[in-house]
């Protein structure tokens, strides 16, 4: 037996294991020689002639990648010394027809430069122009430029002090908050690299149901520890804080924005956390929402409560990003309407430097929802977008879904606000109102596993996020294209293939889990199906709230014969939504209780459309797993293996949610299973015994 032959091939499977740690900054040796060839005569070497820490970062991505790319080492020199066939970084604050972190790219006579009014421009065209090498694209007469369309471009992280994650899935918290700020964990330079190559700047690194203990001088240390790794990646860091922190840790009698010794202690505080972090971006609050804390406690308005945080940042230009997610527990009012009632008459009343941020949708982060009607609504203060990126009603990290085409329809839909075009997307990037800052966030998906977001594929979704917030106007399928080739493979068949899969992810999700526009079961999880749930602390806590199933019919009327929300709109979008007859399907039992007999647009009862989507639903995940099985010689076996293992748990937890929901709504609708379809083989007792195994403790 000739035992280096069989090291040599156990060596070689080794070498090609891929963990997914390295996302998509995966820098392996390209396989077409000639293509090779044809990059590296225009990268001999790299020029960087500047001390700047964040410029000196650019250079030695360039260098890593190229190495990876090209297979040899690529030197840094302080001048060209007439040479061409190399790369050239550089800052120039002249630079016309880019913001301050634009880029652009030229190749001239096999020369190539990169540049920037900063040296955070500089660093973004630098990964730009690694993406363009990963994915195979001809640099013959490379020009590229482009700037981000929205200035503050953050990761929400909803990490708490004992390392867990609110709503994660990939592990625990990145943070490893008893060894900091003595000890440096590499993966913090890691993280900051991949955000940096997406364009993200900004990073909440706690939870926004936040601890007080952030502001102690305990913990700033910390903050200002992981601040330092950030900074050379352009990456500001941020601090969610709890309102009554001037009484938990301060001391005070009271939290009361209009109180002048609480407005001196928060002076105070912020005084001391730009002494250790100069660059600190500011504060994101949640209050009076969900049971926290904020100025409504002391009969003040959300405006109070931002401005006295705001005129303590000011002094430093930092900024205050304060949530709209709000709502009462109030059985007879509708959530949907709480962020618009509470938020439209203060339009105008928060001071300069405040973001009033806005989840997509009017209730909460929901497989699918119409856009949220404050957008668009409060013209005199800059509004920004929250996103979520951790699949919290999409199926934690086990069922796959590509999140692009939630964030683009949100992002592409129209307002009105200012006649037809006027989209959510323009009033985020202020050109629609002029806003002076502008924000779009998203609620992180990471954690400690070694591929950082728990399903493979899941890592599309923070960097579709990332490119989005970048340039809004990209697709869906442009940025899965991209991903694939940069993450998993470049051979053209299983790109397109694996493009395709993520695409139709999110429609298959929808279907098997809130088809129509049916909101989505509330559990305590957020996990398992529970359409019966009826009891909870408060009303909009439990799912019958949200679907109303009875024996006329399902869906929340939300017309002037219900809760009226839809005045909340434009009266464009009122037309749209406002009749059964013609609302969109996506969006029908949102916005109307339908019979179950009424007969839709697809030709099919209510009944039978949902019986038609909830068992397409289930049958495509089926599907799915037969389209990934068609990939496996072209991707990592690794990942290959935790895919094809997810997507069969997602394919029994499809049938799971399909049997609950048909089981559930059968007792309303009283008709049969719609033929061709097969009756679930379980009964809806069994059904809801499997669901109780996820309330136990």
């Amino acid at each position: 037996m000739n035992y280096k032959i069989i090291f040599l091939l156990l060596f070689s499977t080794l070498c090609r294991a891929d963990d997914g740690y390295r996302l998509w900054l995966k820098y392996d040796l390209i396989k077409d020689a000639g293509q090779r060839a044809a990059y590296a005569r225009s990268a001999q070497f790299i020029v960087l002639n500047s001390t700047s820490p964040v410029l000196k970062t650019a250079a030695e991505e360039l260098q890593t990648g190229l190495q990876g790319l090209l297979g040899k080492t690529v030197p840094i020199v302080p001048s060209a010394g007439g040479k061409t066939g190399g790369i050239v970084l550089a800052s120039d604050p002249n630079l016309q027809f880019v913001n301050d972190e634009g880029y652009q790219i030229l190749n001239r006579q096999t020369t190539i430069t990169i540049t920037g009014k900063t040296g955070s421009g500089v660093l973004y065209g630098t990964f730009a122009l690694l993406r363009h090498l990963q994915t195979r694209q001809s640099i013959a007469q490379l020009s590229l430029t482009s700037s981000p369309k929205i200035q503050h471009r953050m990761l929400n992280h909803w990490d708490n002090t004992d390392a867990s994650i609110e709503r994660g899935y990939a592990g625990e918290s990145l943070w490893k908050w008893y060894e900091l700020p003595e000890r440096i964990d590499p993966r913090y330079r890691e993280y900051a690299r991949a955000n940096a190559s997406i364009g993200i700047n900004g990073t909440v690194v706690n939870n926004v149901n936040a601890s007080s203990r952030f502001l102690t001088a305990e913990y700033l240390q910390k903050v200002a520890a992981l601040a330092n790794v950030f900074r050379p990646y352009g990456i500001k860091i941020y601090l969610s804080v709890y309102f009554p922190a001037p009484k938990t840790i301060g001391g005070l009698k009271t939290a009361d924005p209009l109180d002048p010794e609480v407005n001196q202690w928060w002076v105070d505080k912020v005084n001391e956390i730009y002494k250790s972090i100069p660059d600190f971006g500011g504060f994101l609050v949640k209050a009076n929402s969900e049971g926290q804390p904020g100025p409504q406690d002391y009969g003040r308005n959300h405006a109070d409560g931002a401005n006295m945080l705001a005129k303590a940042l000011a002094p430093h230009k930092g900024t205050v990003i304060w949530r709209a997610f709000v709502y009462k527990a109030d059985g007879k009012a509708d959530r949907f309407k709480a962020a618009y009632d509470e938020f439209k008459p203060l339009d105008g009343q928060f001071e300069k430097n405040v973001i009033v941020q806005v989840k997509n949708g009017p209730i909460d982060f929901q497989p699918r929802e119409p856009f949220s009607p404050i957008f668009g609504m409060m013209p005199k203060t800059p509004l920004g977008m929250e996103f979520q990126l951790t699949q919290e009603y999409l199926g934690f990290a086990t069922h796959l879904v590509y999140e692009a085409p939630i964030f683009k329809e949100c992002l592409d839909s129209d307002t009105y606000v200012s006649g037809k075009g006027s989209t959510v997307a323009k009033v985020i990037d202020g050109s629609l109102h002029a806003y002076k800052m502008t924000a779009i966030a998203g609620v992180a998906n990471t954690g400690s596993d070694r591929n950082w977001t728990g399903h493979p594929l899941a890592q599309a979704n923070w960097y579709a996020f990332g490119r989005l917030a970048w340039d809004h106007t990209l697709s869906a399928e442009a940025l899965a294209n991209e991903w694939v080739k940069m993450t998993l493979t470049t051979e053209p068949q299983s790109v397109k293939t694996v493009t395709d899969l993520l695409l139709k992810s999110r429609e298959i999700y929808v279907n098997y889990n809130t088809p129509l526009g049916l909101s989505r079961p509330w559990t305590g999880v957020h996990f398992a199906p529970e359409p019966w749930q009826n009891r909870s602390s408060r009303p909009d806590w439990t799912a019958v709230y949200y679907h109303r199933a009875d024996s006329v019919g399902l869906g929340f009327d939300r017309t002037t014969t219900g809760s009226n929300a839809l005045a909340q709109y434009r009266p464009e979008v009122q037309r749209q939504w406002s009749n059964p007859e013609t609302c969109p399907l996506p969006y029908l039992l949102w916005f109307h209780h339908v019979a179950w007999t009424k007969k839709l647009s697809t030709g099919r009862t209510l009944w039978d459309e949902l019986c038609t989507r909830f068992y397409t639903g289930a049958d495509s995940v089926g599907a799915m797993q037969k389209q990934w099985a068609s990939v496996k010689k072209d991707i990592d076996p690794e990942t290959f293996a935790s895919v094809a293992g997810r997507l069969a748990t997602q394919q029994k937890e499809a049938v799971w949610w399909r049997d609950a929901w048909v089981l559930y709504l059968q007792e309303f609708a009283k008709q049969p299973i719609t033929a061709p379809f097969k009756k679930p083989e379980r009964t809806l007792q069994e059904v809801k015994e499997l669901v109780n195994i996820y309330q136990l403790r």
